[in-house]
């Protein structure tokens, strides 16, 4: 195979992964950023309304003392990064949950993705915390929750009757206005 149509790719690849005590952002194969894993204050998992799963992400924004970090779902940062290590996350209790309704980014952190389409995506990058924290104000978050309490949790709205308060006194008679 031809050696220059090896290196022409225009679908960059993204991958993050463990490295000790570490998470390794990768781009078509090569680091472009390393993240202490206990420097991690929270990290908050944006999903659309429409999809049931605690796995369909848009992206997650990793919350560090001085700034945030936008990963696109692509960068696979739900996936083994959080499914490697669940305990670990489970003990420093800091995944919370945000719905795409609420949880926007400003149009300048969004790439176009395609040839010219006007669908545009998150990108990765690092924003500084006092630039993003007035957009992170009007997000709507849940947690902290694991994935298996979310996953339970979207169950368990989604069966009929399940927002009705079984708690409540329903015998005759001790109805009250």
């Amino acid at each position: 195979m031809n050696a220059s149509l090896d290196r022409f790719d225009l679908h960059t690849r993204w991958n993050t992964a463990w490295s000790g005590g570490d998470i390794v952002v990768l781009r078509n194969d090569a680091e472009v950023d390393r993240i202490h894993a206990q420097d991690i204050l929270r990290i908050v998992f944006v999903q659309s309304s429409e999809n049931a799963s605690a796995g369909d992400l848009v992206f997650a924004l990793v919350e560090l003392t001085d700034e945030f970090i936008v990963f696109p779902a692509e960068t696979g940062l739900a996936g083994r990064v959080h499914f490697e290590r669940q305990a670990f996350w489970a003990a420093k209790a800091c995944v919370y949950w945000s719905d795409l309704l609420t949880a926007q980014l400003p149009a300048h952190y969004l790439a176009r993705r395609g040839f010219g389409l006007a669908r545009r995506a998150p990108c990765y990058r690092r924003i500084a915390h006092a630039e993003f924290t007035p957009w992170l104000d009007h997000w709507l978050i849940e947690g902290p929750q694991s994935w298996d309490e979310r996953r339970w949790q979207r169950i368990e709205h989604s069966r009929p009757f399940a927002r009705i308060d079984t708690h409540a006194d329903t015998r005759p008679g001790s109805f009250s206005p």
